[in-house]
């Protein structure tokens, strides 16, 4: 059908195809037939239905298949069919000539149109692989891209679709740096400079700053001070908004249209739009190597038109998550000059963009953060880490209870839980990066532990989500450790401890099991250190050595044998405990284990970095072992 002369019977057999390739397992059987060789001509078909019907179905490829899928899609050269596609759009989207093209129903413009599923394509195979960004470089796709981001103001749809896009390729990417001169910058700032209000804009700028981030080495040393306050403006502007408020308010205003209009589409149909590949984000992508954390493909244009209050809290979660990600990269990027930053300090861009936001009163985290006093500053008037710290907390339960009961609804659940996630890994950064001072003081620190533990502890049940205990707990370690390192005290009862822990190393996600072994190590350092403690500490001790001898993860049993070493480095109670539980013996039992371990499955099972680790991990268990039998000969 894909090769019948009528354009209506290929529109169809596309269609057909793109339906079918929504169900993952159907996929490999498209695969061994070739489907991306016989799609990709399609996309330079006469027929502009086609064109689109056959990108959008190569866009579902993409979405539901996953990484590998993609780099067979490349490898397969869908890339040059997919360039010289969005070469001829961008170069007609303006063309008078054009404008017979359009669909007398709903004055449909196949032009834009097509362009929107295919910078979506493009943005996928971007996302999974790096031939396809070179190629991106090389073909001067910025260009045709940028072009398509002019119109913003009349299609928020496809400006968002090439934002995404943006994003993408401009993260890791110094070769394309050199493109972006004056007139691409001056694209980025119009549409950062947009006033409209609507949750789309707000992704759409928040997108955007999130790009202007990314190629920040060519803003000039004067302009690096507005860009930074720009950027920090449009991320406190995406995160002051309550979603769940947002959600009760839009659920609201759709139940008073649909009364006003009942011939709309029913749940029903809006259940095999929402529950396809596409939107299903139970199951996600494994993750790209060394690429930085970020959202997963936005997939809000493939709503229906009439459900623009769902679009519009989409809109915003996208947003939300965006902002925190992008926040994210911040503090893990390297320090800017004395430079840069000596003109960030001295600039009034402030007063351009917002006033300042600081409240005096309201406490908890209120005192910048970040990597250095400028920065600091900057956060303190456009950020304010008081946003993040509101967007760590579970959901609004009447929020939820909607959309639990709205299948069209159903999935902002996952968005919004992903927000939370993304919030606190945000604040797990920031607190890696930050001093004290500048994170409130030491009753600021332990107010957030306790609004941590209460994440944790709150339910009857203990959280059992990956993604969520991984945040929480990465958070909590890096919390716990920089109050340990300030003698600050810790509002963790040893019973939480201990739960915490146990519940946490049968995770399925070994960096869930890394933090919950490294956080029982600090705060059992921390008690050490206090009286009548020997009983707690042999608990922990027990705990930690059970893990380093049962974990099938040697980077897990690593960390539970340096979390031992913390513990009983130093004080009476640890010496107490550390014979009650025969902490030597075992330890000297246990070291040919180890060492054996370490031979065995250190050949291509770890990286460099891992190994190095447990190298120093087995240096520091002999020489452990040395200061427990000279405690054992000389007791204190």
């Amino acid at each position: 059908q894909l090769q019948h002369p009528s354009a209506e019977v290929r529109e169809f057999a596309c269609a057909g195809i793109s339906k079918l390739l929504q169900q993952r397992h159907l996929i490999p059987a498209f695969l061994h037939r070739d489907v991306v060789r016989c799609l990709g001509p399609m996309l330079l078909d006469h027929s502009l239905a086609v064109r689109e019907t056959a990108a959008g179905a190569l866009r579902n490829l993409s979405a539901c298949g996953g990484f590998e899928v993609c780099d067979d899609m490349v490898t397969k050269d869908i890339m040059t069919p997919l360039v010289a596609l969005l070469k001829e759009c961008s170069a007609g989207l303006d063309a008078d000539q054009l404008s017979p093209k359009k669909c007398k129903e709903m004055n449909k413009n196949y032009v834009e149109d097509i362009a929107n599923e295919a910078i979506n394509l493009l943005w996928n195979v971007c996302e999974c692989n790096n031939t396809a960004v070179s190629i991106f470089n090389k073909e001067g796709c910025l260009e045709a891209v940028l072009h398509y981001m002019k119109k913003f103001s009349t299609n928020v749809d496809l400006a968002i679709s090439v934002a995404n896009c943006l994003q993408a390729v401009t993260e890791d990417n110094p070769e394309l740096l050199s493109s972006f001169n004056s007139s691409a910058q001056q694209v980025l700032e119009t549409v950062l400079l947009c006033p409209e209000s609507t949750m789309k804009h707000v992704l759409l700028r928040t997108l955007i700053a999130g790009t202007i981030w990314n190629i920040k080495d060519t803003i000039p040393p004067g302009s690096l001070a507005s860009m930074v306050n720009a950027i920090l403006k449009i991320f406190s502007e995406s995160l002051e908004v309550d979603a769940g408020e947002t959600i009760i308010r839009m659920s609201e205003a759709e139940k008073n249209r649909l009364k006003l209009a009942p011939e709309t589409e029913t749940e029903e149909n809006m259940t095999d739009v929402i529950d396809n590949c596409v939107l299903n984000e139970d199951s996600e992508m494994e993750e790209i190597p060394k690429r930085k954390v970020r959202q997963q493909n936005d997939v809000s244009d493939l709503l229906p038109s009439d459900k623009w209050e769902l679009k519009e809290v989409t809109a915003l979660l996208m947003a939300q998550q965006t902002a925190l990600e992008v926040i994210v990269n911040m503090c893990c990027s390297e320090d800017p000059s004395d430079d840069e930053w000596e003109e960030l300090s001295s600039s009034d861009e402030s007063d351009l963009f917002m006033e300042n936001s600081y409240n005096e009163g309201s406490g908890l985290l209120m005192s910048p953060l970040c990597l250095s006093d400028e920065v600091n500053s900057a956060f303190l008037n456009y950020l304010i880490p008081k946003k993040i710290l509101e967007k760590t907390a579970f959901p609004n339960s009447v929020a939820l209870d909607i959309c639990m009961h709205n299948p069209s609804w159903k999935p902002l659940i996952k968005k919004l839980n992903t927000v939370q996630c993304r919030a606190l890994t945000c604040l797990h950064s920031i607190l890696l990066v930050s001093d004290v001072d500048c994170l409130g003081g030491a009753s600021a620190l332990q107010s957030l532990a306790e609004h941590l533990s209460q994440l944790v502890f709150s339910k009857t049940e203990f959280p059992k989500d990956t993604e969520f205990l991984e945040a929480i707990t990465s958070a909590l370690r890096a919390l716990l450790q920089t109050m340990a390192s300030k003698n600050i005290s810790q509002c963790m009862t040893p019973a939480q401890l201990i739960a915490l822990c146990e519940a946490g190393i049968h995770s399925s996600n070994s960096s869930v099991r890394v933090n919950v072994v490294s956080i029982l190590g600090i705060s059992g350092s921390v008690l050490a250190k206090s009286e009548n403690t020997a009983e707690t500490l042999k608990m922990i001790g027990k705990f930690l050595l059970e893990v380093a001898m049962k974990e099938s993860s040697l980077v897990v049993a690593g960390e539970a044998l340096d979390a031992l070493f913390d513990v009983f480095a130093d004080g009476k109670e640890a010496e107490k405990a550390a014979v009650q539980i025969k902490l030597l013996p075992a330890l000297k039992e246990f070291q040919p284990v180890f060492k054996m371990r370490m031979r065995k499955e250190s050949k291509g099972e770890y990286s460099a970095d891992q190994l190095c680790v447990l190298d120093n991990v087995k240096m520091n268990l002999r020489r452990f072992i040395a200061y427990q039998e000279t405690l054992v000969k000389n007791p204190t």
